[in-house]
């Protein structure tokens, strides 16, 4: 199969969908990759890496959609890129569809196969092409949020470990899933007060077994999260609804009643957020303030380490997509979980979630989700 890679267009987005190592495998498997020039240099490949590797450069984003059967990415496409997409054409990466009905029906209108990272599935019912990014996401949230709490970035002016004889900040984590539990472990190291509010008892257990302890866990309800609020100094919206929209924990007059400085990380924030007020912003222009409380909404908090983050990532969709390259819309009919993948196939939805979400019919090409 030929297989191409356009650069990221997305602001502030450097990672990218192959990795030169990755690049080396699809070669191995026969593929044909070809990776717009310069496409790598965010992330720090160059284009030598990518030709050592085996792979051949392309001029322009326009050749590589042109002339590739599947196209791997890593962020949503940009209008200008699903209207480059053309019926047969296999679509790999990430697409959280459910907030975003332009680009639902744009994929619709291209007639693509579609496969969305955060909906592949594995054999327990996780998601193992989002949690790397979880990952790093979960752990840029409390570097973010410790920088944004300081007085010169709209903050309180609270130092998030605190010095002896001063407290340090309190977060509360809405979530405990992978982003959830990298935030309250990044956290606790550094050396804040943490409080996760979950519903899975067995996921509270494993977090205070993880933890030793050393993490408040309680039971996620509205008055849990009305009691909690007014007590953090930050607050990471970590919830996730596969493939559909974030419910909205945080409503707008609740930010009356919190501390004036406190900040809020949505990093549900593609899945169109946890908090009623976020609305996605950039790593060049993160925050806003609204009644007094910090928003950091930043759409791609993982493009902030591109390097550690595509290689993450990687790691991850390589075998996936590697069976999409060796066998095509035939990996779908073999493998379930990658099936579950699917969100768009020959213009129509496949995804429920995204169905419900936006209204909008969905069929079930492949038995996945009777």
């Amino acid at each position: 199969m030929r297989v191409g890679v356009p650069k990221e267009i997305k602001k502030n987005e450097h990672r990218i969908g192959l990795t030169p190592t990755a690049a080396r495998e699809y070669v191995a498997h026969g593929h044909t990759v070809s990776i717009e020039t310069g496409a790598g240099l965010g992330a720090g490949f160059t284009d030598d890496d990518y030709v050592k590797a085996g792979a051949q450069i392309s001029p322009d984003a326009r050749t590589i959609f042109a002339e590739n059967d599947m196209i791997v990415k890593v962020k949503e496409p940009q209008k200008v890129e699903w209207e480059m997409l053309r019926e047969g054409q296999i679509l790999f990466t990430y697409l959280h569809l459910a907030p975003d009905p332009d680009q639902t029906r744009g994929l619709m209108e291209s007639r693509c196969a579609a496969v969305a990272y955060e909906t592949v599935t594995d054999a327990k019912g996780g998601l193992p092409l989002l949690a790397p990014m979880s990952e790093v996401a979960g752990r840029i949230a409390v570097f973010s949020a410790a920088e944004t709490l300081l007085k010169h970035n709209g903050g309180m002016g609270l130092l998030f470990c605190g010095v002896p004889g001063v407290a340090p900040a309190r977060v509360l984590v809405l979530g405990g899933g992978v982003v959830g539990l990298n935030a309250a472990r990044m956290a606790l190291g550094l050396g804040a007060e943490v409080v996760v509010l979950e519903r899975s008892i067995p996921r509270m257990a494993y977090i205070d077994e993880v933890t030793g302890g050393r993490v408040i866990t309680r039971y996620s309800s509205i008055g849990a999260i009305e009691e909690e609020m007014v007590k953090a100094d930050v607050i990471i919206g970590a919830v996730l609804v596969p493939g559909a929209s974030a419910p909205k924990l945080i409503k707008r007059d609740d930010l009356k009643k919190m501390k004036n400085g406190s900040v809020l990380v949505d990093v549900a924030i593609d899945q169109g957020g946890c908090f009623e007020t976020s609305k996605p912003t950039t790593h060049e222009d993160p925050t806003y303030v609204i009644d007094g409380v910090v928003h950091y909404c930043v759409a791609n908090m993982p493009g902030a380490a591109p390097r550690t983050s595509s290689e993450a990532l990687n790691n991850a969709t390589l075998p996936f997509g590697l069976a999409l390259a060796d066998k095509g819309l035939d990996a779908l009919k073999a493998n379930p979980h990658l099936a579950r993948g699917l969100n768009v196939l020959n213009g129509k939805l496949t995804y429920p979630a995204v169905g419900e979400a936006l209204g909008l019919d969905w069929e079930d090409p492949y038995g996945v989700w009777g």
